[in-house]
């Protein structure tokens, strides 16, 4: 009797080995892992795009211009130009010389702006959107992938909605960059920011770092952030391009929440500073992907004593 009653429980279940488990699920699993890569591949497509006009932004500020301007480990570069073996006063009066030319420079504006350089900038944040938010963007989207499988019958239907919600994601990081590009354009009309859009005093710095890092221990923050690790979908029905389209921008705005302080670190280390784009890419990714109650406050920490630091040696009289 008893043996009797454990195989009709597992027949019930639907895990006896002559009985497989959930056929229409399987099914809908296929249709998801035949699907996947190809939105895979055009997540990375855009990532590669923005990490390669940034790069190229560097590449052709590279042979001229003293990349210590550029932030902080900038400097490596130098290695490559012709400021390499060159003493401290030296690279500094021919970057007097050279930086009026950053116009002529890819993809970097003019002392003076115009629209077209408005533009530039604009092109510049955003391609910076590319290559830092849409790695960290993968789990949710894949989340919604797997979601909708068991929903829509159509692998084709399943890799446009999926990725008509990345459209809606990169829709908030669009508008982030708008706003970025007019506080830019507010710290350089008030010469906050040098020609190689590197902050000229430490005192900004240390604003930016302490600000950055005490909204880490924010309600906002935690609130956004605790969505971003388990993402629940409101708004996409089966298989809706325009339900899909909101509902990224519901997922960009919560990742708007958690990451736009972090993102805003780099007025504090120059807009150019491609080492801490990687590093702040990371940060955002690895916050956004790992529960953790604590990881987001050390970050924090690490922010409010870096810019403390900094905060000191101002009010010594060390620095300006």
């Amino acid at each position: 009797m008893e043996r009797k009653v454990t195989d009709q429980t597992l027949a019930t279940q639907g895990v006896r080995g002559d009985r497989p488990a959930m056929p229409e699920q399987s099914a809908h699993g296929s249709h998801a892992s035949r699907g996947w890569p190809l939105v895979v591949l055009v997540l990375s497509g855009l990532t590669l795009l923005g990490w390669s006009y940034l790069g190229l932004m560097v590449a052709d500020m590279v042979p001229a211009m003293d990349m210590t301007e550029a932030g902080p480990g900038m400097g490596l570069f130098n290695l490559f130009n012709l400021y390499r073996g060159l003493p401290a006063d030296a690279r500094a009066a021919l970057a007097a010389l050279c930086l009026p030319n950053a116009a002529a420079t890819f993809g970097m504006p003019a002392e003076h702006w115009q629209i077209l350089d408005a533009a530039k900038v604009f092109v510049m944040w955003f391609m910076m959107a590319l290559a830092m938010m849409i790695p960290t963007a993968v789990p949710m989207l894949k989340a919604f992938h797997k979601r909708q499988a068991g929903r829509v019958t159509s692998a084709f239907r399943l890799n446009v909605i999926t990725l008509a919600v990345a459209f809606g994601y990169l829709l908030v990081w669009s508008g982030y960059a708008v706003v970025a590009t007019g506080a830019q354009w507010l710290l350089v009309t008030l010469e906050t920011l040098s020609p190689m859009m590197a902050p000229v005093s430490l005192a900004f710095t240390a604003s930016v770092l302490v600000a950055a890092g005490l909204y880490q221990f924010t309600p906002a923050k935690l609130s956004c952030l605790s969505r971003c690790w388990y993402p629940t979908f409101n708004f996409a029905g089966p298989g809706g391009v325009l339900a899909a389209v909101r509902e990224g921008l519901w997922q960009g705005a919560l990742c708007l929440g958690c990451c736009w302080a972090v993102m805003a670190v780099m007025f504090a280390v120059g807009l150019m500073n491609v080492l801490w784009i990687a590093i702040l890419g990371v940060v955002m990714a690895v916050e956004k992907t790992l529960p953790s109650n604590w990881l987001y406050k050390i970050v924090g920490v690490i922010f409010i004593s870096w810019g403390g630091f900094l905060a000191i040696v101002v009010y010594a009289g060390v620095a300006a």
